[in-house]
């Protein structure tokens, strides 16, 4: 049975860091893509960083973000532990959000999310 356990959400003051983590277990086979997603209220599902098969990023792997988080977001994988995190620095309240945990491979899961609140 596969699993997604996030942690890290919480309630925050703008200009202050959170750190996300999302483990996985039982999952049989590679890991394509690991991301996070995040919903905030009224508005679609929106991709917030996706980290690609070959590691953290660096020379084997690739990263890509929205917009409105690049230079202030940041992804990174242990793949030993089946693991994804997002580092968040210089949190706005728009940032407030669900912050869901996204897998890729062999099939498609998603975690149950956890709370982000950035207060002004």
């Amino acid at each position: 049975q596969v699993r997604l356990v996030e942690s890290g959400g919480g309630l925050v003051q703008a200009g202050g860091s959170l750190r996300l983590s999302c483990s996985a277990s039982g999952i049989i086979g590679s890991i394509n893509t690991m991301a996070w997603y995040r919903q905030a209220p009224g508005k679609q599902r929106e991709l917030v960083a996706a980290l690609n098969s070959g590691g953290s990023g660096g020379s084997g792997g690739s990263t890509n973000y929205a917009d409105s988080v690049k230079g202030r977001f940041t992804i990174s994988r242990d793949n030993a532990k089946n693991t994804v995190y997002l580092e968040m620095n210089s949190l706005k309240p728009e940032d407030t959000a669900v912050y869901i945990c996204y897998i890729w491979g062999p099939y498609i899961y998603w975690g149950q999310g956890t709370q982000v609140t950035v207060s002004s």
